[in-house]
C-alpha cells in the first residue's frame, strides 16, 4: 500500500461536427462506442459531452498513461461517430443550442435553471486526491483556497467562445459562476457545517441535490477524497498529469500544515473573488493576485512560488523535477488559452482553432 496519498483524474470533453465544429449531440453513441473498446463514459448534463476518469493512481506515470488510453479510445470512438473530440473547456464556435442529455436528474436540473443550464456546453478537470476522513477535506479545503486561482490561471483554456475572442483566458469560469452553487468554496469549519450549508441550499432550491456542490474544491461525494475543480480542462494530457501533480502536492502540503497546527489563511470572498476574476482573465500570461501578499505579481512568478511551498511534499513523492520542467515547458509554449489565441490570430478563422484544439487533445496519445 501506498505511503503517500493515491489519486485520481476526470477529464470532460466536447464533441463536435467534423466538418463544421458546431457541437453535436452524440455523446450515448460515442459512449457506447468507448464502452466496447474498455472505457466507459460518463455522459454530461448537455449530450455534446462526455466524461473519462482515471482509475486510482499511484504516480504521475500512471495517471499519465491512463489519461493517454482515455483519450485516444475516446477520440477514436468520437470518430466512428462522425464527431471529433475536443478539449477545450467552451465551444469555440456559435452552437444554437445545447440538448439535455435525456436522465431524470439531468431533465430536472435543466427544468429548475432555465438557460444556464440550456447555454452550458462546459468542460472541466477534476482531481480527486485521497484524505483520512471528510473533516480533513475541509480543513484541506480552507488551506488550498489562496492557491486555486493559480490553477485556474495554469489551466485556462477558454479564450475564443461563439466565433470570438472572449477576452479572457478562461471564459468558462465567468460563465460557470452563474451557478449558485459554484466558485471559491466558502470556509467551513467541520464537515457538519459544510454539510448544513449545502442541506440549505438544496432545501432552497439553489441545488437538485448534494451532486450539485459545484465548489472549486468539495469533499467527494463518492470516495474518501478531496475533489479540486477549479481548472478548465486542458488542453493537452501532458497539461492534466501537470495538474493532478501539483494538487496532490498541495493537499499533502495542507495536510502537513493542519497536522503542524500552523494557521490558515482565512480570506474575504470579496477578495477571492477579485483573485479569481484576474487569474480567469489573464491566464498564464499576465498578472495573477498574491493572496499571500500584496497586489499583483506575474502568474508565472507566483507559480514558481507555489511550487516552492509544495516542494517538500512533491520531493517525497518524486514528483519534483517533473513538475519543475513540465512548468517550465509549459510557461514557454502556452496553455490552452494561448494555443487558441494563436490560432485566432493568423486569420480570425474559428476553424483554425477547432484545427488546433483537436489536435491538442490527442497529442501524445
Amino acid at each position: 500500500m501506498s505511503s503517500h496519498p493515491t489519486f485520481g483524474v476526470e477529464e470532460e470533453f466536447l464533441l463536435v461536427d467534423a466538418d463544421s465544429g458546431d457541437p453535436v449531440p452524440s455523446n450515448t453513441r460515442v459512449a457506447e462506442l468507448a464502452s466496447a473498446h474498455g472505457v466507459e463514459l460518463a455522459r454530461e448534463l448537455t449530450s455534446c459531452q462526455v466524461e473519462t476518469a482515471t482509475e486510482v493512481a499511484d504516480s504521475v506515470e500512471d495517471v499519465h498513461a491512463q489519461l493517454v488510453r482515455l483519450r485516444r479510445v475516446t477520440g477514436e470512438a468520437a470518430h466512428r461517430a462522425g464527431a471529433r473530440l475536443l478539449a477545450v473547456a467552451l465551444p469555440p464556435t456559435v452552437p444554437q443550442h445545447f440538448p439535455i442529455t435525456d436522465t431524470e436528474r439531468y431533465g430536472q436540473i435543466a427544468q429548475r435553471f432555465g438557460m444556464i443550464a440550456h447555454e452550458q456546453g462546459i468542460s472541466g478537470c477534476h482531481v480527486h486526491v485521497a484524505v483520512p476522513d471528510r473533516d480533513a477535506a475541509i480543513k484541506v479545503s480552507n488551506r488550498l483556497r489562496p492557491w486555486l486561482p493559480l490553477l485556474l490561471a495554469l489551466t485556462a483554456n477558454s479564450a475564443i467562445y461563439r466565433n470570438a475572442d472572449s477576452g479572457h483566458a478562461s471564459w468558462r469560469h465567468v460563465l460557470w459562476s452563474r451557478w449558485p452553487s459554484a466558485g471559491p468554496t466558502p470556509y467551513f469549519e467541520a464537515a457538519r457545517d459544510y454539510d448544513a450549508a449545502v442541506q440549505s441550499m438544496v432545501e432552497a432550491g439553489a441545488m437538485v441535490d448534494e451532486g450539485m456542490v459545484y465548489w472549486d474544491v468539495r469533499p467527494s461525494a463518492n470516495f474518501p477524497t478531496v475533489e479540486v475543480r477549479v481548472s478548465d480542462v486542458p488542453a493537452t494530457v501532458a497539461e492534466s498529469v501537470l495538474l493532478a501533480a501539483l494538487t496532490r502536492g498541495a493537499v499533502m502540503t495542507a495536510l502537513e500544515a493542519e497536522r503542524r497546527g500552523a494557521p490558515s489563511l482565512r480570506l474575504e470572498p470579496h477578495v477571492l473573488a477579485a483573485a479569481y476574476w484576474r487569474s480567469a482573465h489573464d491566464g498564464l500570461d499576465g498578472q495573477a493576485v498574491d493572496l499571500g501578499g500584496h497586489g499583483c505579481a506575474p502568474v508565472v512568478d507566483l507559480l514558481r512560488a507555489f511550487v516552492g511551498a509544495i516542494a517538500p511534499a512533491l520531493r517525497e513523492v518524486g514528483d519534483f523535477e517533473f513538475v519543475t520542467d513540465e512548468l517550465a515547458r509549459i510557461i514557454e509554449q502556452g496553455n490552452g488559452a494561448r494555443r487558441q489565441r494563436a490560432a485566432w490570430n493568423r486569420r480570425g478563422q474559428v476553424s483554425d482553432v477547432i484545427e488546433a484544439s483537436a489536435a491538442a487533445t490527442v497529442e501524445g496519445c
